[in-house]
């Protein structure tokens, strides 16, 4: 009994990744239960995202976006693996990262986030979504325009009564306060070339280990959607997690890090 009470504190690297107009932030309770339990987090804010500077309607490409985390997962040191975890739109870097650099990725965690199919545009992932979503399904999120006046990217902004209603409906109100203070405006990259490109392999990003955690209670990506999106990539391990809104890092705290504790012991690096 005792050599199993040590497994579950073999030290993990987690490295968490943000949704879209979210930072790191946004991890703050996960991150603290991880760090609690001995393990290294690191929480990279997106670029023009959380606390990092510049405005996300002015970051230039998908690669732009993206570059704190790859930059992260580049930096690790020979033979090192981390548990990468991406919630929402940022399953689309985590993506790009397992692409790059699969010998870093132990296994990738897709909680209730965008997970393209190997051989499509990530774009085929995103639309999938969108269908059946007429505009008044966005409430009072702000929708706009950037980039190239010849060809523009659309922005995005979450309204608070669409926060509440889809996004934070079972999360604490404490931190649908903290939400609605910290969202920022963030590019969709809908005409991004890395977005439209042939860039996620199966020999890389098809490769890594993955397990698609499911928000059962998701009023934004309902749980069926997510499932569909973890059929597209076969041997993607499925866990639900009931209870949890779009937000489990706030609606399902305790359960989403203990899960994610118990993925990192079942596929350890090598």
């Amino acid at each position: 009994m005792e050599g199993g009470k040590k497994q579950q504190h073999h030290h993990h690297h987690f490295v968490l990744i943000h949704g879209v107009c979210h930072g790191a932030w946004s991890w703050y309770r996960v991150s603290t239960a991880l760090e609690a339990a001995g393990h290294r987090v690191t929480a990279p804010d997106m670029a023009g995202c959380g606390a990092s500077p510049g405005r996300g309607e002015e970051v230039a490409s998908f690669e732009d976006y993206s570059r704190p985390l790859l930059d992260a997962v580049a930096a690790l040191p020979e033979g090192e693996q981390a548990v990468l975890v991406a919630h929402s739109f940022g399953g689309q870097s985590l993506a790009l990262a397992m692409e790059r650099h699969p010998e870093k990725v132990s296994v990738a965690v897709f909680v209730t986030a965008t997970m393209p199919a190997a051989g499509k545009p990530m774009t085929y992932a995103f639309n999938q979504l969108s269908q059946g979503k007429g505009p008044d399904f966005f409430m009072d999120c702000a929708l706009g325009s950037a980039g190239d006046p010849r060809n523009p990217d659309k922005t995005f902004l979450f309204g608070p009564k669409y926060m509440a209603r889809r996004v934070y409906q079972l999360s604490p109100p404490e931190d649908l306060t903290l939400g609605i203070a910290m969202v920022r405006p963030s590019r969709r990259f809908l005409n991004d070339d890395t977005m439209n490109g042939d860039v996620l392999t199966p020999a890389r990003y098809g490769a890594v280990r993955r397990v698609y955690v499911v928000a059962e209670d998701d009023e934004w990506k309902p749980a069926e959607m997510q499932r569909l999106m973890a059929s597209w990539n076969p041997g993607t391990e499925v866990m639900g997690l009931q209870g949890a809104d779009h937000m489990p890092m706030f609606s399902k705290p305790r359960e989403l890090s203990e899960l994610l504790m118990v993925i990192a012991n079942k596929y350890p690096g090598s």
